[in-house]
């Protein structure tokens, strides 16, 4: 418990709604122990102005951790921890080349860089979009500088760079814009919950984290609500390109949950997942797995019925 960060946040909300400070503070203890909501799920998804009913329906992340607990068995979670064994285990679903550096000569590496000049590459064990680069090998005189420096800076795995479809690239052309895409496998068959479209914003890569934001997408694939940055900052247009966010079709969004059902069935121990799934001139494909997927939903200002959710994960999973 950060009390300097839960204070911070109870003036915020104070302000705001011109509620008192302290009782603030003992609504977000209150929601804290009844519905394990921390004190950003309390901001985030606008605790503040639901009742008791509708804070019911919100996925906190305390509750997220649980399902995580039951649902995916720890023995199998390294499958999706470390990004070159997800990629052996799911080769199937990739629809891309990619390299083990660790275990790939300079002469395999040149002979891959002459297939795909344009690489992408990742540290094996990174999160959040860290570390990874988008490099074309053609602008390198000395290609061995190049392959013992990924292997310096440990971005071991090199993977093809996705050319994404060209209805993605007019929402933002410079990273790869991709849905968190959640599964889960109930009896051994994968279900479709949920899918956010995570969007690029000034760099090369989209994740939140990194500069990007998120909407959510609907189950017929269109974008019904503005996106939102790092900053609590609302775009019904992207800022760079102009390109409208509400109202956009993610093409082939059918052909990725297909996608995903299919990889979710791959290991049934670990039931819940979250896939970065992009969507490439040839199609759908997956970039990596979550065996621990973050919290995702519509804060009570941009839902009609201010629910979360809640309800659509009990259709499938007892939570």
């Amino acid at each position: 418990m950060n009390y300097f960060k839960m204070f911070k946040i109870a003036g915020a909300v104070s302000k705001k709604c011109d509620k008192s400070f302290v009782g603030v503070v003992r609504d977000m203890v209150h929601c804290g122990m009844k519905y394990q909501a921390g004190y950003y799920d309390y901001q985030e998804f606008e605790f503040y102005n639901l009742n008791e009913e509708q804070r019911a329906t919100y996925l906190t992340r305390g509750k997220n951790n649980a399902i995580i607990i039951k649902y995916n068995n720890k023995e199998y979670m390294n499958v999706f921890d470390d990004k070159i064994t997800f990629n052996k285990k799911f080769n199937d679903f990739l629809n891309r080349d990619w390299l083990d550096l660790d275990n790939t000569s300079f002469e395999e590496f040149e002979a891959f860089t002459k297939k795909h000049p344009v690489i992408m590459a990742k540290p094996a064990d990174g999160i959040g979009g860290i570390g990874v680069e988008k490099y074309n090998t053609e602008e390198y005189k000395d290609l061995n500088a190049l392959y013992e420096g990924l292997k310096k800076k440990k971005q071991n795995l090199i993977e093809t760079f996705i050319t994404q479809h060209p209805d993605m690239n007019v929402l933002y052309s410079r990273s790869v814009n991709t849905m968190r895409m959640f599964t889960f496998c109930k009896d051994g068959k994968g279900c479709f919950l949920q899918a956010i479209l995570k969007i690029g914003n000034g760099g090369v890569v989209d994740n939140f984290s990194s500069g990007g934001m998120y909407t959510f997408v609907e189950d017929n694939g269109i974008v019904e609500v503005p996106a939102i940055d790092k900053e609590d900052i609302l775009y019904e247009k992207h800022p760079v390109t102009g390109t409208s966010i509400i109202g956009f079709k993610v093409p082939m969004f059918d052909q990725a949950v297909e996608l995903v059902k299919k990889a979710a069935e791959v290991v049934p121990e670990v039931g819940y997942v979250g896939w970065d799934v992009g969507i490439s001139d040839n199609g759908p494909v997956i970039i990596e797995g979550n065996s621990f997927p973050g919290v995702f939903q519509k804060r009570a200002s941009l839902s009609k019925d201010k629910t979360g959710i809640i309800p659509k994960y009990r259709q499938y999973m007892d939570i």
